[in-house]
């Protein structure tokens, strides 16, 4: 009959053999289950270490470069909004356009809006992309 189990022989320190001794006074409890479970216990630890130690440094880059994007948002909507004020405070009290000047300010919104949209599509056909590979991702 096979158990699926492999005999193992150790020595314990003393002090060490008379705490697991004393573990297994309580009904139901055995040497075998108690050092089965802190041995489990132990490798998962030391394997959720090892994760940590191999992706641990690609997540803090990501983190990083993450950080450093969202600075350089805020700082350009900074921008912008000061952009926008400085704006509104030259034309706040000019004189009404007439129609020629009214329909070249909105010419220009025009082409200022395509370029944008150029823009934003050019950035979403950078983001469909495919991946860079593993390879390349560890040089």
């Amino acid at each position: 009959m096979k158990t699926f189990k492999t005999r193992h022989q150790f020595y314990l320190p003393d002090a060490l053999s008379e705490k697991l001794d004393a573990l297994t006074q309580a009904p139901g409890a055995s040497k075998t289950a108690i050092l089965t479970d802190a041995l489990t216990a132990w490798l998962e630890r030391k394997a959720g270490h090892e994760l940590d130690q191999r992706f641990g440094p690609r997540l803090d880059r990501q983190s990083r470069a993450a950080e450093r994007a969202e600075r350089k948002v805020d700082a350009l909507t900074e921008m912008l909004g000061i952009f926008i004020q400085h704006q509104l405070t030259l034309v706040a009290h000019q004189p009404a356009f007439d129609p020629d000047t009214a329909q070249l300010g909105r010419l220009r919104y025009q082409r200022f809006m395509e370029l944008v949209e150029r823009r934003l599509e050019r950035i979403s056909r950078q983001d469909r992309l495919p991946e860079p590979s593993q390879k390349e991702d560890e040089q």
